[in-house]
């Protein structure tokens, strides 16, 4: 349906969402199925579920609250294979059609394949994020939006200066490293300055509650205001 609708990829939640790893890798299966890309974020650097999520289907993780440049670093060990990091060889993936094909061959092609992308949401993750973007494979940084802004003692302002000096903080840091820029959390009155004046390539634009609440809500609007 998001393919349908004109988006370009697609965000699984297991940080604010009831779904379950298997869950996870059922949508991210179905989405690759599509030709659709499908990234799944997990609740911080430290969540057990942060390498299976690349076990059961997805092209990369989302991690929330990476603070350090130590647990960015954490992150990559984790999600890339020797020798930029020790994830484990995992048993046949849906990435390969349920094959294994020779490991040199499957590790070259699953390292090429990933993404990760640490989320910086805090005073101290944005304090250390130029050393955060300086670590070594690393794809993007995400700005969490909501967090931030409240971490900045700006709850719900992202329309605020400070709030703006962040995001171009962070996407500085971002893009003097090669790493692309991303958002998430941003209202869509505000993606331009927070978002593509910046040079944000991912955009985490809606989530699917939303989009059935607000054009449920549209349409009864619709319906209600026939004239009788």
């Amino acid at each position: 349906m998001a393919r349908s609708a004109g988006f370009d990829w697609l965000l699984i939640d297991l940080e604010h969402s009831p779904i379950t790893i298997g869950e996870a890798g059922n949508l991210a299966v179905a989405a690759r199925t599509a030709g659709f890309p499908a990234l799944v974020r997990v609740g911080g650097p430290h969540h057990p579920d942060l390498a299976r999520a690349l076990d059961v289907g997805a092209e990369g993780v989302v991690v929330s609250h990476v603070d350090t440049p130590e647990e960015a670093a954490r992150v990559v060990a984790l999600c890339r294979f020797a020798p930029a990091g020790r994830r484990s060889l995992p048993a046949p993936l849906p990435q390969f059609g349920y094959r294994m094909p020779p490991a040199p061959r499957f590790m070259a092609e699953a390292e090429a394949a990933t993404v990760i992308v640490p989320m910086i949401e805090s005073r101290a993750a944005l304090g250390a994020v130029e050393a955060i973007a300086a670590t070594p494979g690393l794809d993007a940084l995400m700005v969490g939006a909501n967090d931030l802004a409240a971490e900045l003692g700006l709850p719900g302002q992202l329309d605020h200066p400070e709030v703006a000096r962040a995001f171009v903080r962070v996407a500085a840091a971002a893009r003097e490293n090669g790493l692309r820029f991303a958002v998430i959390g941003v209202p869509e009155a505000l993606l331009g300055p927070l978002g593509f004046d910046l040079g944000a390539g991912l955009v985490v634009a809606a989530n699917d509650i939303n989009l059935l609440v607000d054009g449920a809500a549209a349409l009864a609007a619709r319906l209600k205001d026939r004239p009788t």
